[in-house]
Formats: structure tokens, C-alpha cells, sequence
């Protein structure tokens, strides 16, 4: 047993590194076009937490700058991108619109972002961002409150789902 815990340790810990080329701040309020910083991992952290957490800001970072190869790589082959809109999307259908710019993804400003290992395979991300964008060249805000599995395939984190609910306006 201990052998595995420490090949899942180390295995963990090479695809952080991987990861780990442009780190961003990943504080709660903290925009994603800040000035990227190396995030501090506590000696007690999960280290797939810690892979997965990395591998969203970048998943930001490509939606953000329509990186298609980027987006290709973050991206499972068997995304479901559920939008707050009630609009669904495939992997290839979601790369469309953000590389065709008909939606630009400005900012994401999360909230809350909670990290809860489901299986040795499956991450749940879930809480609440602001995001702001343009579609079809408006202007929006909107607050989501969201649910994002992530799933190690082969080694690497890939965004499996995402589905989101618009927040009420404050009173």
C-alpha cells in the first residue's frame, strides 16, 4: 500500500510540474488576467487538488485567448459544457465559438472554487464566479454558481463537464 500511495504521490507530482509552467494566483477574488504567481502548497495538500486547481486556471487562461491548442489538449474528447443559457456544448463546438470569437471570455473572477476528489480519477470543482464576456459583441456580466468534473485520462487532467446556473441579482 505504501508503494502505491507514494507512485500516486509521485505521479501527481510530475503532472503538476507539468502544469506548473505559468502558475496563477488562484485566491478566491483574484481576476485571471492577474500577473501569474506560484501558488503556495501547504506540506498536508492533495497533490491531484492541487493538479486539477492548476489545470483550471490554464483551461481559463486558453478560454480567455481562444487557444485552440490549448483548448484541444485541456478539453476531454467527451466534454458536455453546460451553459447557464441552457445551451449545450461539445468539445468541438465550444472550441468553435470561443476560436471564432463569437463569444470572448474577458475575465473570470471567481468567488468560490471547491476542489472534492471523487474517486482516484474524478475531480468535482464547484462554487461561484463572475465572468465577463462578450457575445456576439455585447457586453455581459453574469454570476454563476457551477459544477466542473475534471478526469485523469492517462495521466493528465482534462475538463470533462461543466454546468452552470446564473445567480438572482442582489437585492
Amino acid at each position: 500500500m505504501k508503494i502505491l500511495s507514494r507512485l500516486f504521490a509521485l505521479s501527481a507530482l510530475s503532472t503538476l510540474a507539468a502544469f506548473a509552467q505559468a502558475p496563477r494566483d488562484t485566491r478566491p477574488d483574484t481576476p485571471l488576467l492577474a500577473p501569474p504567481v506560484a501558488p503556495a502548497l501547504k506540506p498536508d495538500s492533495n497533490p491531484a487538488i492541487a493538479a486539477v486547481r492548476i489545470a483550471d486556471d490554464r483551461r481559463l487562461a486558453a478560454m480567455s485567448g481562444a487557444d485552440r491548442a490549448a483548448l484541444d489538449a485541456i478539453c476531454s474528447d467527451e466534454l458536455h459544457y453546460g451553459h447557464s443559457s441552457g445551451k449545450v456544448d461539445t468539445k468541438a463546438t465550444l472550441i468553435e465559438s470561443l476560436t471564432s470569437r463569437r463569444t470572448v471570455y474577458e475575465k473570470f473572477n471567481y468567488k468560490e472554487r471547491s476542489f472534492v476528489p471523487a474517486g482516484s480519477d474524478a475531480m468535482l470543482m464547484k462554487g461561484r464566479v463572475i465572468v465577463d464576456l462578450l457575445a456576439n459583441g455585447q457586453k455581459i456580466q453574469i454570476d454563476l454558481s457551477y459544477l466542473a468534473v475534471w478526469r485523469n485520462e492517462n495521466g493528465v487532467w482534462r475538463f470533462l463537464a461543466w454546468q452552470s446556473c446564473r445567480n438572482p441579482p442582489a437585492p
